[in-house]
């Protein structure tokens, strides 16, 4: 048989994902197990890579963030996404809908959670570098996820949260039906009297909030999120406050501010959030490398 016909019957036989429509970089399908399920997703492998993430879902019944994956890959950071618990092609089921108890309860966190910390338990097996720093990438309700998640699993070196809240997720709840989907809500009312609705509206859930600071005060490893100033399902102003005092406490955390954007900071108007998290990752990457040789 002619080689070339060989090779690219071969190559049809194969599973379709195993191989890029990109030159910089491979796609393999993956699953893995966690609490009792089993879920699907892809891994992106640069040619070259210089630190390795899991992309954490927000709110919504998500299936794998392949555009966004290949973004990072394409910068030489290898990725796995898979799709969210009950979603797609990922066993379990989805707590909907997406604001109320079931979605962001202590125990659906606690599962997500979960999930995440299997998915870097999964990836690392794949990395050929085993010295890859490897860290979450996250959205929305991530902000609970994350921090949970990297308190129990020691593999989890750094995170990047987009449009996280450090707040609880009764005190969200409070602060998003008070802006009511309204785009022009910060055109109408203060920073003051957002954080007064916030702290003291009467809750339409009851449910024990998860507070994420208790996570983060635990933590050391590094991490920035970045906020648009316009959102209106996040109190963007009181998680920097947040921050800060962490910071302050000797917490490697950072953030960013864009005062254009709303909640969505990845694929919205402007390509900054998503250029700054890479810069990011690659120098607390190449950090991470360092102190590691070092020891």
């Amino acid at each position: 048989m002619n080689i070339n016909l060989f090779l690219w019957l071969l190559l049809i036989s194969l599973p379709e994902m195993v191989f890029s429509q990109s030159d910089s970089f491979t796609i393999q399908d993956v699953k893995f197990e966690s609490q009792g399920v089993t879920l699907k997703g892809s891994i992106l492998t640069p040619k070259k890579t210089v630190a390795a993430v899991v992309i954490v879902h927000g709110s919504d019944p998500v299936k794998r963030e392949m555009e966004f994956a290949k973004r990072l890959a394409e910068e030489g950071i290898a990725v796995l996404t898979y799709d969210k618990r009950g979603v797609g092609e990922s066993g379990g089921v989805y707590a909907g809908p997406s604001v109320g108890t079931n979605n962001i309860d202590t125990a659906n966190l606690n599962l997500l959670s979960e999930d995440a910390g299997a998915a870097v338990n999964t990836f690392r097996t794949y990395l050929k570098d085993k010295k890859t720093p490897i860290g979450l990438v996250g959205f929305s309700q991530a902000g609970w996820i994350i921090p949970i998640a990297a308190g129990r699993n020691p593999q989890i070196e750094f995170m990047v949260l987009f449009s996280c809240p450090t707040i609880t997720t009764l005190e969200q709840l409070r602060f998003q039906f008070y802006t009511n989907g309204n785009n022009d809500f910060w055109e109408n009312h203060t920073e003051s009297d957002a954080r007064e609705h916030t702290k003291n509206d009467p809750d339409k859930y009851q449910f024990v909030a998860t507070d994420p600071k208790i996570s983060l005060n635990t933590l050391s490893i590094p991490g920035i999120w970045l906020f648009g100033e316009k959102d209106i399902q996040v109190p963007v102003k009181l998680c920097m406050e947040q921050l800060n005092t962490l910071k302050a406490q000797g917490k490697p955390f950072e953030y960013a501010l864009f005062p254009a954007l709303g909640h969505n900071t990845v694929s919205g108007s402007s390509t900054a959030p998503v250029d700054i998290s890479i810069q990011w990752i690659k120098q607390k990457a190449l950090s991470i490398r360092k102190s590691k040789a070092s020891k």
